[in-house]
């Protein structure tokens, strides 16, 4: 499985759009600071967004699109499945 998602700060200013195969350990690592750039310095741990699909061609190619879109059509996609922008990995981590 392959995932396109999208990350956000505390106060939603601030995106993030990323690749991955194992979306629970890529968050992790955003989480805990484990990787140096963007992330670690816009303090993008919240996740209020994601994708899946079994093909890593099409996971890059969504990607790419979703990064070349405006920010107004990001927050619309965004709300059309987490209106409320809350963190959809707050469970794995207890």
């Amino acid at each position: 499985m392959y995932y396109v998602y999208i990350l956000s700060n505390w106060n939603n200013q601030v995106l993030y759009i990323g690749v991955t195969n194992n979306l629970e350990r890529r968050l992790y690592e955003h989480k805990n600071k484990l990787t140096e750039g963007f992330t670690k310095k816009y303090n993008l741990n919240k996740l209020v967004y994601f994708e899946e699909t079994t093909d890593v061609k099409s996971a890059l190619e969504r990607e790419k699109q979703l990064k070349g879109w405006k920010r107004e059509k990001k927050n619309i996609l965004i709300n059309s499945l987490n209106p409320n922008w809350n963190d959809l990995s707050s469970s794995w981590y207890k």
